[in-house]
């Protein structure tokens, strides 16, 4: 913790449909900045309390349907945690506190062992499609958990809630509505059972909550929204200016995420940190990592939003929730 803060670290993959293949056998390129901002922050380093990790296309579509998902994952959470704990500054150890995975799209959330995992309770994963017939080619997949008082410091011994979603979106330029569309469908369907105070999981209220009804809310996943850049805009223009903070911070303008969530069409409420301050995550040439594919427009489809309970809907500048770090890690193969 800083400062008597939870930290947060966030993760979003798009493994290119490679995750019958293997991940890379090394996370420190993606542990690093957090600590290094953990370290400059606390004056010390220390490991985050909460980490979660999305993945998007781990496989294709029909051995995600054999089954193939859950042993995938299972080498994946082997993977991940002891890659966490061998990087972790202190040697901090980690519990999965849990999993959901829908054909492709899987999403596994991680607890300190030795602090805020010792204060969980009710945990909850649900999963819902929103591709062609609801195959899981995309979707989005959740977790939901409570911290008790005892770890947030909460004097009236309110509990917290944490709510993570993984989602995939329509893909393509011209598909902003349907992208809208799966963000509406998703809220509507991803709905977490209440619990009855004390009998959780054996016993519900019967009612149903969608991802706002939470103390903090994380929406993270490949988006797929794209920059719809104006037509006199040619491809060499784009692209020099993807490739400068200035240019970035021209083409914010021509965000399909930052234009729809400012009419209040998608992704209600959320906030992000400063995106355009890297370069698009999308699409790169498999293998390189600063070799846009000239058959698509560099975009950002790749984000993390956040919310938190006492945010103003009025004012999308301001959170609760602090952004660290928020960059992308290139040396990974994908195409984001």
């Amino acid at each position: 913790m800083l400062e008597n803060k939870i930290t947060v670290q966030i993760g979003t993959y798009n493994a290119n449909l490679q995750g019958h293949e293997g991940l890379p056998q090394n996370l420190v390129d993606w542990l690093q900045p957090s600590l290094t901002v953990s370290q400059f922050l606390g004056n010390t380093r220390t490991a985050s309390d909460i980490v979660a990790i999305g993945f998007q296309e781990l496989l294709p579509l029909q051995l995600g349907l054999t089954g193939l998902s859950k042993a995938v994952m299972k080498s994946r959470d082997d993977l991940i945690r002891s890659q966490l704990e061998s990087h972790a500054p202190n040697k901090e150890k980690y519990v999965l506190i849990g999993k959901a995975v829908y054909v492709g799209i899987a999403l596994l959330v991680y607890g300190r062992d030795d602090g805020i995992a010792k204060h969980v309770s009710q945990v909850q994963t649900q999963w819902t499609g929103c591709g062609p017939g609801w195959m899981g080619n995309k979707g989005a997949v959740g977790v939901r958990f409570k911290v008790s008082a005892a770890f947030t410091g909460q004097d009236d011994g309110t509990t917290e809630t944490y709510t993570f979603v993984n989602a995939h979106l329509t893909a393509h330029l011209h598909k902003l509505e349907n992208r809208i569309e799966d963000y509406q469908h998703i809220v509507q369907t991803l709905l977490f059972p209440e619990p009855l105070d004390g009998s959780f999981p054996s016993s519900t209220t019967g009612r149903y909550s969608n991802i706002y009804n939470t103390t903090h809310l994380f929406f993270f996943g490949d988006l797929n929204f794209r920059i719809q850049a104006p037509v006199d805009m040619t491809r060499d223009q784009l692209e020099a200016k993807v490739r400068t903070e200035d240019g970035r911070n021209e083409l914010r303008a021509y965000d399909q995420l930052s234009i729809t969530r400012i009419e209040g069409k998608v992704l209600t409420n959320l906030r992000e940190g400063d995106f355009w301050k890297f370069q698009c995550t999308y699409k790169y040439k498999l293998g390189h990592v600063d070799l846009y594919d000239t058959k698509r427009v560099p975009s950002w489809t790749d984000r993390i939003l956040f919310m938190t309970v006492g945010d103003d809907p009025s004012d999308l500048s301001r959170s609760g929730i602090t952004p660290l770090v928020y960059t992308p890690v290139p040396s990974y193969p994908s195409g984001h």
